[in-house]
């Protein structure tokens, strides 16, 4: 896990009548995980996450998953999001924007990222096949519009070619946490300030 006094770490707790969710975020990580929301499949994702964007990651998550795997994905994005929003502070000397084209086998998806206050999310990925086992890929796009709108960041996401969903997917999670990594990152030129001519982010 991250170590330090300057590290950017969050916490996060959520718990309403469909999920109760722990989550701690170190964005200066080394890509440890230790994550469990009752989703085999996600959590594979998030794990995968963890390491491309060598983002430490722990995720406790309990959810109505014997209804269905909406609410725990979503909201999982939520509190990620909120992490992300917290550790990264007043965003002072970050380089705001990244992002990555990722190849899995025979797809390819482009993530671009603005951490910029601005929430909104572009999701072009729609493979042929839906579902990994019971999983359904949409909810991927659940994900995003819920990390996206938490964070307060302009995603895009785009399937450029792709068959496999479980390849397509893990594209995608590798690419965002990519993307994320470079966005995130602190960029000594900048002298600490702001990445906005606005002087707002």
């Amino acid at each position: 896990m991250a170590t330090g006094k300057n590290q950017r770490i969050a916490t996060i707790s959520r718990k309403t009548a469909e999920t109760d969710i722990a989550l701690t975020l170190a964005v200066d990580g080394t890509g440890v995980a230790k994550i469990s929301t009752g989703v085999p499949f996600f959590d594979h994702m998030l794990t995968l996450f963890a390491k491309h964007g060598l983002f430490d990651l722990t995720v406790n998550a309990k959810g109505d998953t014997d209804v269905d795997y909406h609410h725990t994905v979503e909201d999982v994005g939520l509190v990620l999001g909120q992490a992300f929003r917290e550790a990264l502070g007043d965003k002072l000397g970050m380089r705001r924007y990244g992002f990555f084209l990722l190849p899995m086998d025979e797809s390819l998806a482009r993530v671009v990222v603005d951490i910029g206050g601005r929430p909104h999310l572009v999701y072009k990925a729609e493979p042929p096949t839906m579902f990994v086992r019971d999983f359904n890929i949409v909810l991927v796009k659940e994900f995003c519009r819920a990390f996206s709108n938490a964070l307060g960041a302009n995603l895009h996401v785009e399937l450029i070619y792709g068959e496999e969903p479980h390849h397509v997917a893990e594209a995608i999670f590798k690419g965002l946490a990519r993307a994320l990594d470079a966005a995130t990152q602190l960029d000594p030129r900048s002298a600490g300030q702001l990445p906005s001519t606005k002087g707002l982010i």
